[in-house]
């Protein structure tokens, strides 16, 4: 099976993994992904596979590209944010609604975000210690939105916000912005300390790696942190996920290294890192590599 874009969620004891799943059969030599899984582990050893919990089956304005989610609990509810390619065209940000983390989840009935262009696909969510959520979002521009309380809505008021894409906040690199970001973002917060990991661009490398910057406010502005993961890894893309969990801190990722894999096939991985006294992190290796 493979799988990508992971997303952890640490709730309880227990660190619950969402992914995309590459199907075996492409279809337009493209990536083919229907459907969205869930693993979880209490020792980061042993796996359980809840199996396929949303589905472009369940959306009924959805008709292709079930890509990178991110969840969250907030009052007894999970919420499942994906991007979708909509039926009358175009990307947009699905959610999904469950009672369990291991769902199965139930669509709103409408995106969340929809604003006509490419840009609205890979969501990261986060909800601060004041009680406001966050949704990012974006190729190739990072942006953000507001959730109200319910977290099947956003701010009107303040609308869609675009963050500026300057070498200083995400660092100087070949993508259609001018810096490394690219994609994939994954927003949480450490120890006092903003940080947005994402998929980059570094200068002269036609691949993804991956990149983080930091701030010490949700809403930037953003000051490039560095690299965070190389590009070897057999795969076009790759996507962050990170996360502290049992006093140890973990960055989740994809490659392409499983039997068969590829840029359509990949597979999920994970390595464990220590961050610096000053709350930077140092490049992590891919698991096994030194």
């Amino acid at each position: 099976m493979y799988t990508a874009d992971p997303a952890p969620m640490v709730y309880g004891d227990t660190l619950y993994l969402y992914t995309t799943h590459d199907e075996n059969n492409l279809k337009n030599n493209f990536y083919t992904m229907l459907d969205w899984y869930v693993f979880s582990t209490k020792d980061m050893v042993n796996w359980t596979n809840h199996g396929k919990i949303f589905s472009l089956d369940d959306i009924s304005w959805a008709d292709d590209r079930a890509w990178a989610p991110q969840a969250i609990e907030r009052n007894g509810k999970f919420y499942l944010y994906c991007p979708v390619h909509k039926t009358n065209g175009g990307m947009a940000i699905a959610v999904g609604v469950s009672d369990k983390p291991t769902g199965p989840f139930k669509d709103i009935g409408h995106p969340l975000v929809d604003e006509g262009d490419w840009n609205d696909i890979d969501p990261t969510v986060f909800i601060d210690d004041d009680g406001q959520a966050y949704l990012y979002f974006g190729n190739p521009e990072l942006r953000y939105v507001l959730l109200n309380e319910d977290m099947i809505s956003i701010n009107k008021s303040v609308g869609v916000k675009k963050i500026k894409m300057t070498e200083e906040a995400f660092g100087k690199g070949s993508h259609d912005t001018g810096t490394t970001y690219g994609e994939g973002p994954y927003f949480y917060k450490r120890n006092g300390i903003y940080y947005m990991a994402y998929a980059a661009f570094r200068q002269g490398k036609n691949i993804e790696s991956l990149g983080y910057s930091t701030s010490t406010s949700p809403t930037g502005p953003w000051k490039y942190g560095g690299p965070l993961m190389t590009e070897e890894g057999g795969a076009f893309t790759v996507h962050p996920g990170i996360v502290d969990f049992k006093g140890h801190s973990y960055l989740f990722y994809h490659t392409g290294e499983l039997p068969g894999g590829g840029d359509f096939h990949r597979s999920v991985g994970f390595a464990e890192f220590r961050y610096n006294k000053d709350g930077s992190i140092p490049v992590v290796p891919k698991c096994g590599r030194k």
